[in-house]
């Protein structure tokens, strides 16, 4: 029985799976680039002779010329106007507008008819010959093979085309400051190299006048509004002055110091009437005093109410008892009366004199005050007029002034030369950037085709991949056809495919030394891989050591046998099992093989049915008595279980890999099918290897019997 423990059947799977990293390897990545260096050369040689072409026979010279302009961030001026004569700021936001001022479509248009441009063919490609063969003249030529005309082409107007030589040009030109200056470099690359110089030094000349227009058509606007400015404000002011003076004309205005005069005046009459007022209330009192008295007809009270003498006499000879003089009292103390009377009706008079003169003091003080306010309004109405004319008169004097001496903002401080040589295409550079392009671009092809290359190349890939022995390198047998096999190792015995067999039947027959293996089984993931030849050349090699071998075909379900022996009509290996022959009577002896064949049959049975029955494992049982070593060529291990059970009854399974085509995945689970039923596998056999190929790929000098070493050793 051939099984092996789950625990080493684990420990393989931990082998595999810490094969399967994503680690680079620095190493293999090296060794693969190595193994694809003639690739990379030719990649690398076929990208020089391409950028060669291009650099000597294809590419059009270009010369570069540049003018460097740097920018005045200060001016110094004839006279002070600000608006119209003040230098740029030196800030980065100015300085980013400068360059873009200078790449301008408009200034590059007055670049475009300075220079005629629209004349040069590298500029307008209007002008330019039809190339043989355009991807435009392919679409006319469909177009008019379906339509049956050919399309008409659009006829550009002047602004179209001049649109276009102006982005063309814009293409050649390119501004860049220079770092921490106020420095611009104007660099134009064209085919030319006057042209070139004449491009860069027209375009830093057409940015200097470019600020000069602007300032003189500045000064210019700023001189005609300012004329029309000052003409308005000279009729605004001779407009205020005549208001000044009709007014003074039509109005009876005094003086400001009258009009004091008149207030210190009111003021006095206020205080006279203020003192009237109180004589009139004295003078009323006494009148009504004095008339009191009178109706009372106290002579005595009559008489100490006035200071009169006449009185006081009269009231003397009263009391001296001359009556007839109380008649003369009265008369007299109606005199007295009388006289109170009128001398408050002249208080009252008064008072109502120094009222009114009040009131037309006041009316005057009022009027006065009116137009005197109407009057300053209009005088500083007029001063107004007068200060704002004469400000817009100095400045339009000023503007005069500076019309003609404008200075720009920038000056050239170097103007280009004509280049002597071009400078594109470097040649040298080219080819060396050629040269890498091509080294990446190898590099990347055989990386590419590694990174897809699925198959295996190497017994040290193998071993990595799968963490198992590789006991067997077989290169292809240079034999178009099967039947052609047997022929040519009997013809070749000391080919490099022989010697490949010796070596696999050496690996194996001293696998186990104390108990060597006598049953073996070949099987491999996928049909193709070469397990069938690999068993016929087995058994041939381990005939020649004079064992009695027998070559079984378990594939009974293929039975390709047919295709490499002429076995016809022949019983085989079903016969056996159901005991209708014995082994002896259908077995073929092949001379060339030098050992027993038995072919398989057609069974209508299930193949893997067969194989699991007590009759076949008592039937290789009994091949093991009758022969010193027994090769089942068996099924594919991905394809059908046939080679899962005949495995449990063999001592020694090899493991067939096709070089280059197996892939990974197929092997792992090919493996992974042995390991579900507790099988090992003794050995795995790179198979069908070609020595050229593996040259080609960078193996060949590295590699046993289809290595460069080999050929002094073997004769095929």
């Amino acid at each position: 029985m051939n099984s092996v423990p789950s625990s080493t059947n684990s420990s393989i799977r931990d082998r595999v799976s810490s094969l399967e990293t994503d680690e680079v390897d620095l190493g293999a990545l090296v060794q693969t680039l190595w193994r694809g260096k003639w690739r990379i050369a030719f990649a690398t040689t076929l990208a020089i002779l391409a950028g060669g072409y291009y650099a000597f026979a294809i590419a059009v010279p270009t010369y570069t010329a540049e003018s460097v302009v740097m920018l005045e961030n200060r001016q110094e001026n004839v006279a002070n106007l600000d608006s119209v004569m003040s230098g740029l700021s030196g800030d980065q936001a100015t300085i980013n507008t400068e360059v873009e001022v200078i790449r301008s479509r408009g200034l590059i248009e007055k670049l475009v008819n300075e220079l005629d441009l629209i004349a040069d063919p590298e500029f307008n490609v209007d002008l330019r010959p039809e190339p043989a063969i355009s991807i435009s003249k392919v679409v006319d030529y469909v177009t008019e093979l379906i339509t049956g005309s050919p399309p008409e082409k659009p006829v550009k107007s002047e602004r179209e085309i001049l649109d276009t030589t102006i982005n063309n040009v814009l293409k050649g030109l390119s501004v860049t400051n220079v770092r921490q200056s106020y420095v611009f470099n104007i660099l134009a690359i064209t085919e030319g190299a006057q042209k070139s110089a004449d491009l860069t030094n027209t375009l830093a000349e057409l940015y200097i006048l470019e600020q000069l227009d602007v300032k003189f058509e500045a000064t210019k606007k700023a001189t005609e509004w300012l004329t029309s400015r000052v003409g308005e404000l000279q009729v605004a002011l001779e407009e205020a002055d005549i208001s000044v003076k009709e007014f003074s004309t039509d109005t009876k205005l005094v003086s400001p110091e009258i009009l004091i005069a008149l207030n210190r005046q009111l003021k006095e009459l206020r205080d006279r009437y203020s003192g009237a007022k109180s004589s009139t209330i004295l003078a009323r009192d006494l009148v009504a005093s004095l008339k009191a008295a009178k109706i009372g007809g106290d002579f005595a009270n009559m008489e100490s109410m006035t200071d009169d003498p006449i009185l006081s006499r009269i009231y003397a000879q009263i009391k001296n008892g001359n009556l007839g003089a109380r008649d003369t009292f009265s008369d007299r103390f109606d005199q007295i009366v009388e006289r109170a009377e009128n001398g408050l009706k002249r208080i009252e008079n008064q008072q109502s004199a120094m009222q009114r003169s009040i009131a037309d003091i006041e009316t005057k003080i009022e009027n006065q005050s009116v137009e005197l306010v109407k009057l300053g309004q209009l005088q500083r109405e007029a001063e107004a007029n007068r200060l704002i004319y004469e400000f817009f008169l100095g400045r339009l004097k000023e503007t005069s002034v500076q019309q003609g001496t404008q200075q720009a903002d920038s000056r050239i401080l170097s103007r280009a030369v004509v280049p002597i040589e071009a400078s594109a295409p470097r040649e040298l550079m080219v080819l060396a950037l050629a040269a890498v392009l091509g080294l990446l671009a190898g590099s990347a092809l055989v990386l590419l085709r590694e990174m897809r290359q699925t198959g295996i190349r190497t017994a040290d890939q193998l071993e990595k991949l799968t963490g198992m022995t590789v006991i067997g390198q077989i290169p292809m047998i240079p034999a178009r056809r099967r039947s052609k096999v047997l022929k040519y190792l009997v013809d070749k015995p000391n080919s490099a495919a022989a010697e490949s067999i010796r070596n696999l039947r050496t690996s194996l027959l001293l696998s186990d030394i104390d108990n060597p293996p006598k049953v073996f089984m070949s099987t491999s993931s996928l049909p193709g891989e070469g397990k069938t030849t690999q068993s016929l050349a087995l058994a041939q090699n381990m005939a020649g050591l004079g064992q009695k071998v027998l070559l079984i075909e378990g594939d009974i379900r293929r039975r390709v046998f047919s295709e490499y022996f002429d076995i016809k009509e022949k019983r085989g290996l079903l016969a056996v099992l159901s005991e209708e022959a014995e082994l002896k009577d259908v077995v073929t002896h092949v001379d060339d093989l030098g050992a027993d064949v038995l072919i398989g049959e057609e069974s209508a049975s299930n193949a893997a049915d067969i194989f699991s029955s007590q009759k076949f494992r008592n039937f290789l049982k009994s091949t093991r008595k009758a022969y010193d070593a027994v090769i089942i060529d068996t099924p594919p291990v991905l394809v059908v279980p046939d080679s899962r059970v005949i495995g449990q009854s063999v001592d020694a399974i090899i493991y067939t890999v096709k070089w280059d085509s197996t892939s990974r995945t197929q092997v792992r689970e090919g493996l992974r099918m042995f390991e579900t039923v507790n099988l090992r596998v003794a050995g795995l056999v790179l198979g069908q290897i070609n020595a050229k190929r593996m040259k080609h790929y960078g193996y060949g000098g590295e590699h046993g019997a289809y290595g460069a070493y080999g050929s002094k050793y073997y004769h095929d």
